[in-house]
């Protein structure tokens, strides 16, 4: 085969030159041969001969052997060695120009040599961009989409193959793509040609590349992807083909209008039948679509008016059927159900229907099952849709203002505080994270739930630890945030000398220091009240802690915001009442800061800026 391929080279060489069709196609015959028996030292043996050069020359439209001067390049383009030598040899500009042909098995093996040459090349892509390789192709698809012959099919599939393997993981030529208009002239041919696995499956990972870029949303959602996406995936039986589809719908459903034609388009009963299908089975498979329908399940809840459509007043089919999942012995079942949940909950008047139809007991018995050696995941899932039960929402109506509180009663009375305090043991950060978040939200205005939980020793305790969890900077913030609530909310002596016990004061001195103003006020405010009602109590801790000079810092910094310096005034005065305290203060020059701050553009600083001035030269 040897002495063959080197006399066909160099007999190719000859007449290359004289152009003399017969010899020509014999010559071309006899590489396409040696190419099929041993493509990778075929391939070599032509790169050495030189011969790549002259294939340019023989890439005329006129010629009959044109397709298979393109199929040979196709054929030792396969191999990664010969794409940079395709470019280098000149090959790209009249291969693009051979997709202006009316010859469709030229254009066939144009397109996968140039697909072929794209494929993982950074070369081979740009010379085919520079050529304006892309927008023939695009044009292509347009004029031959409505084709339905087999052989007008292969050249669709080899067509979208090409733009595939020109743009994968290239943003730039994903987005020139798109430009383009690629997606709505892909999207049609899935709708006209679905009954073709090829090309159907050609469509979907082109799909998938695009999919994952921002600004094709927009383009697909003004399409009717979702409708011809769940009509592919109700016929699908393989999972194979259906994890194709999951792998398009994922990226898809991240854009709220496409979850929403997702839903119209019946995607969510698919996805409740493969739940149904598969939550026995132990098979790997299984196992993996189950996760893949629950997942996307959540995440198509995500979107405002899709969940509102699925929730139906809470009567909903789907919305019972995911509730259903709670009590499940499958973990990614309860994981995706307290997950769903949550989502459902964002809504004001579904938390009310939920808290009031006992959906927080089913959660707080989920909990229950997870507290010991429990699955990580599912309590952090459960915590979450607890926490998004109390929280603020953007807006503050008198009206639902009275629901969270009422909300709050009632989920404190059903036992919320006691499922979550049973987690304190844990030593997951997210779980602890979560945790923190519940509780600090549960007492917000909540007096009496802050006295309980601020006079728990064992809580207040494990508070100071996680306040100083320096590798958890989430879960180190939440606890000195609850810390600062239970006295707030609590407005208790009882409060203040367990935190005082435990050791909680210099960490609240501390969180007066931190970088978030949010965080500055509530220590500051805590502080305030510690000093009011406990002052003897907390004083060495207070001093220790180097309040007063931390104090004196903040009122001399300009960039403190203006509810820092007031809120550090009014706890000058309040620390007024310890001799100790009292000296740190007259030591320092606080009464230069303090007057300077009377003339302060916020009229309530500076009036506090009067009244503290007024105490410290009265006490100096």
């Amino acid at each position: 085969m040897a002495d063959n391929l080197s006399d066909t080279l160099k007999k190719l060489k000859i007449t290359a030159v004289d152009r003399t069709e017969d010899t020509l196609e014999g010559c071309l015959d006899c590489l396409l041969q040696a190419l099929a028996q041993n493509n990778a030292e075929t391939s070599e043996k032509i790169q050495e001969s030189g011969i790549l050069q002259l294939f340019a020359s023989l890439l005329s439209p006129q010629s009959s052997c044109t397709a298979k001067v393109a199929n040979i390049i196709a054929e030792i383009a396969k191999n990664e060695f010969m794409r940079i030598p395709c470019v280098d040899a000149g090959l790209i500009s009249p291969l693009v120009q051979l997709l202006n042909s009316k010859d469709q098995e030229v254009l066939l093996q144009t397109g996968r040599a140039l697909g072929n040459i794209c494929y993982d090349s950074h070369e081979g892509r740009s010379a085919v961009d520079q050529a304006g390789g892309a927008q023939i192709v695009i044009d292509h698809l347009r004029s031959l989409c409505s084709i339905t012959d087999p052989a007008n099919e292969k050249l669709l599939t080899v067509f979208c193959g090409m733009l595939m393997n020109y743009s994968n993981e290239n943003d730039s030529l994903q987005a020139q793509l798109i430009n383009m208009g690629v997606i709505p002239t892909l999207v049609k041919l899935l709708g006209i040609h679905c009954q073709n696995m090829a090309l159907t499956e050609m469509c979907l990972v082109a799909f998938g590349n695009l999919a994952e870029l921002e600004s094709s949303k927009e383009q697909f959602a003004s399409t009717n992807i979702a409708e011809e996406l769940v009509k592919l995936f109700k016929k699908q039986i393989e999972h194979d083909k259906r994890e194709m589809i999951f792998e398009v719908l994922a990226p898809l459903a991240e854009n709220d209008a496409i979850k929403l034609q997702l839903v119209e388009a019946g995607l969510v009963e698919c996805l409740l039948e493969i739940v149904q299908q598969k939550v026995d089975s132990d098979k790997e498979d299984d196992i993996a679509e189950l996760k893949t329908a629950s997942d996307l399940m959540v995440l198509l809840l995500l979107g405002d008016e899709s969940m509102q459509k699925l929730f139906e007043g809470g009567k909903g089919n789907v919305f019972q059927r995911v509730l259903s999942w709670i009590p499940s012995n499958n973990h990614q079942l309860q994981l995706a159900g307290a997950l769903a949940i949550a989502n459902f909950a964002r809504n004001d008047g579904n938390c009310i229907h939920m808290v009031d139809n006992g959906i927080v007991e089913k959660l707080m018995d989920l909990l229950d099952r997870h507290v010991e050696d429990g699955n990580v995941t599912v309590q952090h899932a459960a915590l979450s849709a607890l926490r998004t039960w109390l929280f603020q929402r953007q807006h503050f109506h008198s009206s639902f203002t009275n629901y969270l509180i009422v909300n709050k009663a009632k989920m404190l009375s059903a036992g919320v505080t006691e499922a979550v305090l049973k987690f304190l043991k844990s030593e997951m950060p997210p779980v602890q994270f979560k945790l923190l978040g519940t509780l600090r939200m549960l007492i917000d205005a909540q007096a009496e739930a802050a006295e309980q939980l601020g006079k728990n020793v064992k809580l207040v305790e494990r508070l100071v630890e996680w306040c100083e969890a320096k590798d958890h900077a989430g879960v180190m913030g939440e606890s000195n945030r609850l810390l600062s609530a239970l006295i707030r909310h609590s407005k208790s002596k009882d409060v203040i000398k367990t935190i005082v016990q435990s050791g909680g004061i210099k960490h609240l001195v501390t969180m007066a220091t931190s970088e978030h103003v949010i965080m500055q006020n509530e220590a500051l405010v805590a502080l305030a009240l510690i000093a009011a009602l406990e002052l003897g109590t907390a004083e060495k801790d207070l001093e220790s802690a180097k309040l007063v000079q931390i104090l004196y810092k903040l009122l001399a910094d300009e960039r403190s915001a203006p509810e820092i310096k007031y809120n550090s005034m009014v706890l000058i005065c309040a620390l007024m009442g310890s001799e100790a305290l009292h000296k740190e203060v007259q030591d320092l020059a606080f009464l230069d800061v303090v007057s300077k701050l009377r003339s302060h553009e916020n009229k309530s600083v500076a009036q506090q800026a009067s009244l503290t001035e007024q105490r410290l030269t009265v006490e100096s």
